[in-house]
């Protein structure tokens, strides 16, 4: 009895600590916020600088610590970082790891294109939450908000150069960084965990929509001031094509498909369809017999519209370029695409290129 009694005390005890150190990391982390909050862009840098500086100092103990001192090192770092993730290069880069699910793969057993994009916007959601200037929905800062103004995307553009299998865990490093007077810049490398070799890249460029007017918003002074201390001062990680996105002809598509409707499921909290689900809408009109011998390896985007549940939309895909490019062993088959409404506006114009399957699917 007195053994059991003893035990219960400890576990008690146990307890009482972990809740002791979990309010004063909360305390922490609020008081570091409402800093920043009242501190202009230059000391709001300076301070994620520091406190980037002082954690990475102690999450480096973690390597020579061991037993329950390694596992109550890793559990604060977990509170701080926001569990998945963590900041790196000095707090201006948020890099988070996936593990490949089932249900993420397609008949080829690589992840699909679809649940790659989705690695993308989770990790641009987390590295907002994890630096704190995410106040409520996507990504909106606090200023955002009193203004109910919303992100949206205007352009993806997606480079694969190797698609991660079922149970692979792939490496996401995102960032951002100024974009022009209006709009802010979002870029990703996605790398195998285990080799470090790049798996894919992505570059994207987000504006402002007033989110009761549904209107574009201009980017201003006062919330580019609260972006100001996160951003990275550097260039699109890829080339942008010079090649304008040119109308499809409707009368010209090599396939169609009429009668598309969103389903409640495919709409965020924005209460419009999630651009990923745009994606799916491109890729569902490519024939079996094409995707079975050909994967894709870019897709670029251009997104001009926005869609919910009474829309009815049209997708069209038009083959543009059959030939050798690079080098005689790269064949790439190019397809347009083209997204409308019933009423011919248009919701999205792309592209995507294809190579042939190593290994015939």
């Amino acid at each position: 009895m007195a053994t059991a009694t003893t035990g219960f005390l400890l576990v008690n005890k146990h307890f009482q600590v972990e809740a002791f150190q979990n309010k004063k990391i909360y305390q922490m982390k609020k008081a570091v916020k409402d800093e920043m909050r009242m501190a202009s862009a230059s000391s709001r840098r300076k301070t994620i600088s520091q406190e980037y500086g002082v954690w990475k100092k102690h999450f480096g103990r973690v390597n020579a610590a061991t037993g329950e001192e390694r596992q109550k090192l890793n559990s604060w770092k977990s509170n701080i970082s926001g569990g998945s993730g963590s900041l790196v290069q000095d707090g201006l880069v948020y890099r988070q790891n996936f593990l490949v699910r089932s249900f993420e793969i397609g008949f080829d057993r690589k992840l699909s294109l679809a649940a790659l994009t989705n690695y993308l916007q989770d990790t641009a959601l987390e590295q907002c939450r994890v630096i704190g200037i995410s106040a409520d929905g996507f990504g909106s800062t606090p200023e955002m908000s009193r203004q109910d103004l919303i992100w949206v995307t205007s352009t993806l553009q997606i480079v694969v150069d190797s698609y991660p299998s079922w149970h692979d865990c792939v490496e996401v490093d995102t960032w951002f960084y100024p974009s022009g007077q209006n709009s802010v810049g979002r870029d990703w490398i996605v790398r195998d965990g285990k080799t470090g070799c790049t798996l894919a890249q992505a570059t994207s460029v987000w504006v402002l929509m007033n989110k009761k007017t549904r209107k574009l918003s201009k980017l201003k002074e006062e919330i580019r001031d609260e972006l100001a201390p996160h951003m990275r001062n550097c260039d699109p990680i890829i080339v942008k094509d010079r090649r304008k996105l040119l109308r499809l002809d409707v009368d010209t598509a090599d396939f169609a498909r009429e009668g598309v409707k969103p389903d409640w499921d495919q709409l965020d909290l924005n209460q419009h369809v999630n651009h990923v689900q745009y994606i799916n809408w491109i890729l569902e009109i490519v024939p079996r017999s094409f995707v079975e011998h050909h994967k894709l390896s870019s897709i670029t985007l251009e997104y001009r519209k926005e869609c919910t549940t009474d829309s009815v939309l049209q997708s069209l895909a038009k083959i543009v370029k059959n030939g050798v490019r690079h080098n005689s062993n790269d064949k790439v088959i190019e397809l347009e695409h083209l997204l409308l409404l019933e009423n011919g506006s248009e919701i999205a114009r792309g592209s995507t290129s294809w190579k042939p399957r190593d290994i015939p699917a």
